[in-house]
């Protein structure tokens, strides 16, 4: 539906839609993560630590479970010595790939508006 169109039902479902996506991708560093784990298809812990300025390990630990519990990506342990653990998006979670190219394209037009103005 565009925006521009009106249906009442439809937009409370529409609402309700949103809603739910803001709910499993909501916080400050969700998106990040999908992002780098998209853009490599395989990341480690400290890969994707290394990505996102300002995160703790805590805070990744918490976030990449809520990920996996939301089946956006899914944990892989490697049986190397030490036991490496990555990280890879399910299908599920390959679907908000083109979402995340489209949010980085936006992302860098607005700077450049917000820049040159």
């Amino acid at each position: 539906m565009k925006c521009s169109e009106f249906n009442t039902d439809e937009h409370k479902r529409e609402m309700m839609a949103v809603q739910d996506s803001m709910d499993v991708l909501s916080g400050k560093w969700k998106i990040s993560i999908i992002s780098s784990i998209c853009y490599y298809n395989k990341r480690r812990f400290s890969d994707v630590l290394n990505d996102i300025p300002g995160i703790s390990n805590k805070m990744l630990s918490k976030e990449l479970k809520e990920l996996e519990i939301n089946k956006l990506i899914k944990r892989i342990v490697l049986e190397t010595q030490p036991i490496t653990v990555q990280y890879e998006l399910t299908e599920h979670g390959k679907t908000l790939q083109t979402i995340i190219r489209n949010l980085t394209e936006w992302g860098i037009q607005h700077r450049k508006k917000i820049i040159n103005e």
